[in-house]
């Protein structure tokens, strides 16, 4: 799959950067202000009560800041905050490890835990119930069970799709929270602030108009604030204006919309190849050279939540709003 500047995900040129933008507390976190006042409210509950706070699932589309409320609920209780990921957790014994060296309180955040094996998987539900290992020590008739207790823990778990959860796992979460896209007005003060920690100015305009294009993403905004900064400061700007953010903002492909290159060839082939749908996922993905998976996954959220595209029986259709995008005349149909 091709790497994308306006992919949710996270790049490689990410991960230096992301956490020193990270705020650390719930005041400080800008944006998904229901999901924040709800664990104000519980957080707060739990310091009163002098007990970790409920186990926490947050989930939502890519970038919308999960392993940063995670973290901001270990620094809120005061505690410890580890962190792995389902993919790393291979065996049982892997998350053993894990939870048999926390200690009282601490915050475990498993970011994408709807990648858990399942045998993995059965072994976090005594510990998030009842805080205790169940082992089996030996094999065959000389096997055993061992119960061990663990020290009152929170388990925060993230992911991007909440529907891979199994029932009696997704059940044993006492927060859930969905994480929005984010508002304009928020992308743009997130701009803004992220700026101030590059330590460049940035005309309030130039936020405003990375904020329209940002796809309701902090991570971006703040993806596409750096690729910004570097042409403004080539060109040897005291402060980024809006007509250098558009001009890179051209350069990256990257169009009023939010909308990049892969968009474009997607919505155009149903437009220009299927008249408009319906058409099938897996045909879109062989005319578009793509992966049904990565369609369904990667490219499509976006395009449905500001509706340029439906899922209907008979397949994708693009919308009245997908050709006025384009400047092209409706079809009669």
């Amino acid at each position: 799959m091709e790497e994308r500047v306006i992919s949710g995900g996270i790049l490689e040129e990410d991960s230096s950067v992301e956490l020193s933008l990270r705020p650390s507390t719930l005041a400080q976190y800008i944006g998904q202000t229901k999901a924040k006042k709800n664990l104000a409210i519980f957080i707060e509950a739990a310091k009163l009560r002098h007990e970790p706070l409920d186990h926490v699932l947050l989930y939502g589309p890519p970038g919308l800041g999960k392993t940063t409320m995670a973290s901001i609920i270990a620094n809120e209780m005061e505690v410890q905050f580890r962190t792995t990921s389902g993919p790393a957790i291979e065996r049982a014994g892997d998350l053993a490890a894990i939870l048999s060296s926390l200690e009282a309180g601490d915050v475990l955040f498993i970011d994408e835990i709807h990648r858990l094996p399942r045998a993995v998987e059965e072994i976090l539900y005594p510990a998030m119930e009842d805080f205790c290992l169940d082992i089996v020590i030996g094999s065959g008739s000389t096997a055993r069970s061992v119960r061990l207790d663990l020290p009152p823990f929170t388990l925060v778990g993230a992911t991007t799709r909440a529907g891979l959860l199994t029932a009696p796992l997704r059940d044993r979460f006492g927060v859930l929270s969905r994480l929005e896209y984010y508002e304009i007005d928020d992308l743009r003060e997130i701009v803004e602030r992220t700026a101030t920690i590059f330590d460049v100015a940035i005309a309030r305009d130039a936020a405003l108009e990375i904020a329209r294009r940002s796809r309701g993403t902090p991570r971006i905004a703040n993806r596409l604030l750096k690729r910004v900064r570097d042409i403004s400061q080539v060109k040897g700007e005291k402060a980024i204006s809006l007509g250098t953010t558009q001009e890179a903002l051209t350069m990256l492909q990257v169009d009023q919309t939010g909308l990049d290159h892969i968009d474009h060839k997607l919505l155009l082939a149903i437009i220009d190849s299927f008249q408009g749908g319906p058409v099938g996922l897996d045909t879109l993905a062989a005319t578009i050279g793509e992966e049904s998976q990565t369609i369904e996954d990667v490219y499509e959220p976006y395009l449905l939540q500001i509706g340029f595209i439906q899922r209907t029986p008979r397949g994708r259709i693009v919308t009245p709003k997908a050709y006025e995008h384009f400047q092209r005349e409706i079809p009669n149909r």
